[in-house]
């Protein structure tokens, strides 16, 4: 038979479980001396079966009772984590949103879709025009999509028509979008003036005279 060698610190440990073990075998009380101990204090030792069950069960209630704290604590923790990481991204995107910006000046409202468009001042609904509000956005997020609108309000103060929109993909901080307006011969006349909102957000308007 081969000779068992050890390592010094295989033998440290071979002791130290050898010593638990054996503080274990000693902690251990055998069925024979529960029952001595039970006559000795005058009482039943017929219920020995019963309480060794109970209190196996109280174990393992002990045991599951911890785990499933674990798990709770776990899945608690886990929840904050996504509450946070999801709070966190909203924050990002509410600041990527609130980042883009207009100058002044450079919005305009036209008769036409090309680079050659001219800027209008006043309007003529009897010619049942239809106007493009350009508006030039800057920081605009690159790789994402806005959701624009506009509010075109007559010279009463209400609104005649908005727009909803969503642009498509951006893929420059600079980014150049319009909204749209059909004049009728209906439409009031007087000062008018057309606003374009970022989701809620305010962005830019111009005033224009319909005739």
């Amino acid at each position: 038979m081969t000779e068992e060698r050890l390592t010094q610190v295989q033998f440290t440990q071979l002791v130290a479980e050898v010593e638990q073990l054996s503080r274990q075998r000693d902690e251990e009380i055998e069925r024979e001396q529960m029952q001595q101990i039970l006559q000795e204090l005058n009482l039943p030792t017929d219920l020995v079966d019963e309480v060794i069950m109970q209190l196996r069960r109280r174990e393992a209630l002990a045991v599951e009772k911890k785990r499933n704290k674990l798990i709770t604590v776990g899945v608690f923790s886990g929840l904050l984590v996504v509450i946070a990481a999801s709070f966190l991204w909203f924050e990002t995107q509410k600041q990527v949103l609130n980042n883009v910006y207009t100058n002044s000046g450079q919005s305009q409202l036209t008769f036409e879709t090309n680079s050659g468009r001219k800027s209008l001042t006043i309007v003529d609904s009897q010619q049942n025009p239809e106007v493009f509000y350009w508006v030039t956005l800057q920081d605009a997020p690159v790789g994402k999509k806005l959701s624009l609108g506009c509010n075109w309000i007559n010279s009463n103060g209400d609104i005649s028509h908005q727009n909803s929109y969503q642009t498509k993909q951006i893929n420059k901080a600079v980014w150049l979008t319009y909204c749209k307006y059909k004049f009728h011969s209906g439409s009031p006349v007087g000062n008018w003036q057309v606003e374009m909102y970022l989701g809620d957000r305010f962005l830019s308007k111009t005033e224009f005279t319909v005739k």
